[in-house]
């Protein structure tokens, strides 16, 4: 495959990587974790201390003039605006003899719309005697209003009907008056003007009579509706349990400490663009990843753990011993642990000869690992390149931020890298292999330490200068005429079933 072909799917990389983010909130889990600990203790303490106050709740019956099948709540829900006004908190504060302002009552009530039909009042007071009478004026003077306004519409309805047949009833007159008088000339004219006021009269008796009607029927439907709003349920008390309450206020306060943390681990994860794929991790380091390791501490290690571990070192042993030149391993984000690495790479190589571990760690940090009688020597990494040392060299350092780059060098001619995933961001791990390349220190694979258990990207790289460098680093050898090499063979190492690829 050329460079050419390498540069395509590259051009095809999403803006943004949605298995990368979800990876990267699934190890940030101790935020999210924490921030939904957070809202659960917060819910609970306002639940603890911010008690609900005594509540008292009660039903009214409202009946509507207009009421219809097929109504959509339209009717009730101007009924529950009504209750809110300050017109009825100050018809129920006048019924409880109370000095309290209408404007600030209106918070300590609300009205809720079961159906069409049916009003349910909420009222909290300072106990729970208090909440009952304040519920039961407010019932009875949302009532009254509702009947007042009911006798105002039925009184106007019928006032304007009965002045509607008032007006008849005068020009029938006038009509019968015209009757009476008979026609003021005996002409042929005469007997068809006197049927016409005949007939006029008799549609205006008729009118008369539907206008007075209609006039009782409106006066006669008030009762019903009066007597259909009513209070139904009578003010009771609300059962106040704290446990329930806890519990919900907890789990309200859970879900939105959950869905905040996951907002702003994700919102992080893509502002900090810190890779924690195998793909990406040996895509920005130009490298690929040959071993990787759970993070976890020694004395929790399992037999699974145990044996990943002594794969590791048996296959940085080899890289070692294949290497004509000395091979250092460089941490990011993991010293003490590469430290621990180096320490276990150089026992096992202390089988075959004399073995010198170069620590060039920030503060001598290997010199601080734990030892064993026997164990291979430690020297500083100050000047490791100008003294004369026969034996193997294997040096540690490190390439976090701060690194002096031109004394990596001297620790020797080839590099493995250990790297924490998610640890660096990606314009840092970029920084590295090109400072890496500067000083002609080639690659020769990367550690994955602390990976994702459920990744399963590939990560080694086919495409680059070196074709599938998964092993030990091997110039480059034109075969038959061709200017490629054949690829080593891949050193797997994994922490469990899955395999490092």
């Amino acid at each position: 495959m050329t460079a050419g072909t390498a540069a395509e799917p590259s051009s095809a990389t999403p803006l943004l990587d949605l298995q990368s983010l979800v990876v990267a909130v699934r190890r940030r889990r101790r935020l999210w974790g924490a921030a939904a600990l957070v809202g659960l203790l917060a819910g609970i303490a306002v639940a603890v201390l911010l008690p609900t106050p005594p509540t008292a709740v009660t039903t009214v019956l409202v009946a509507h003039q207009a009421d219809q099948p097929n109504d959509p709540g339209t009717l009730i829900r101007t009924d529950v605006a009504l209750l809110e006004t300050t017109r009825i908190a100050g018809k129920a504060l006048e019924a409880l003899d109370s000095p309290q302002r209408p404007e600030d009552f209106t918070d300590d009530y609300q009205g809720v719309g079961l159906t069409n039909n049916l009003l349910q009042i909420k009222v909290t007071g300072s106990d729970e005697a208090e909440a009952k009478a304040r519920a039961r004026a407010l019932a009875d003077a949302f009532v009254a209003d509702h009947v007042r306004r009911i006798r105002e519409v039925a009184e106007a309805e019928s006032e304007t009907l009965l002045d509607q047949r008032d007006r008849i009833r005068d020009e029938l007159a006038e009509v019968n008056e015209a009757i009476d008088q008979g026609p003021p000339d005996s002409g042929p004219t005469a007997s068809a003007d006197l049927e016409s006021l005949f007939t006029r009269r008799a549609e205006l008796t008729s009118r008369i009579a539907d206008f007075e009607q209609r006039a009782a029927e409106a006066g006669t439907g008030t009762p019903q509706l009066i007597a259909g709003t009513q209070v139904v349920d009578a003010p009771r008390a609300v059962r106040q349990s704290l446990p329930r309450a806890a519990a919900t206020d907890g789990g309200i306060g859970l879900v939105l400490g959950l869905v905040l943390g996951l907002a702003a681990a994700a919102v992080g994860t893509v502002v900090a663009d810190r890779p924690v794929l195998r793909r990406e991790i040996a895509a920005n380091l130009g490298a690929s990843v040959v071993a990787e390791l759970r993070r976890t501490p020694r004395r929790w290690q399992g037999r699974r753990a145990r044996a990943a571990r002594t794969r590791l070192t048996a296959t940085l042993a080899r890289t070692v011993r294949g290497s004509p030149e000395p091979v250092s391993l460089l941490e990011l984000g993991c010293a003490r642990g590469t430290g621990v690495i180096a320490l276990d790479v150089a026992r096992a190589l202390a089988d075959e000869g004399p073995v010198v571990l170069v620590d060039g760690l920030p503060g001598g940090q290997l010199a601080r690992v734990r030892r064993r009688p026997g164990d291979p020597p430690v020297v500083g990494g100050e000047h490791p390149a100008a003294e004369s040392h026969p034996e193997r060299r294997l040096g540690v350092g490190s390439v976090a931020p701060g690194t002096a780059w031109t004394d990596l060098r001297y620790l020797g001619g080839r590099s493995v890298l250990v790297v924490r995933a998610g640890h660096s961001s990606a314009a840092w791990l970029h920084t590295v292999a090109r400072q890496l390349a500067d000083l002609h220190v080639p690659v020769i694979g990367v550690v994955l330490i602390d990976p994702d258990p459920r990744d399963r990207t590939d990560g080694t790289l086919w495409d680059g200068p070196y074709t599938a460098l998964r092993g030990a680093y091997a110039p480059e050898a034109p075969q038959n005429g061709a200017g490629r090499r054949r690829p080593l063979p891949a050193a797997r190492v994994s922490d469990g079933d899955q395999e490092v690829r």
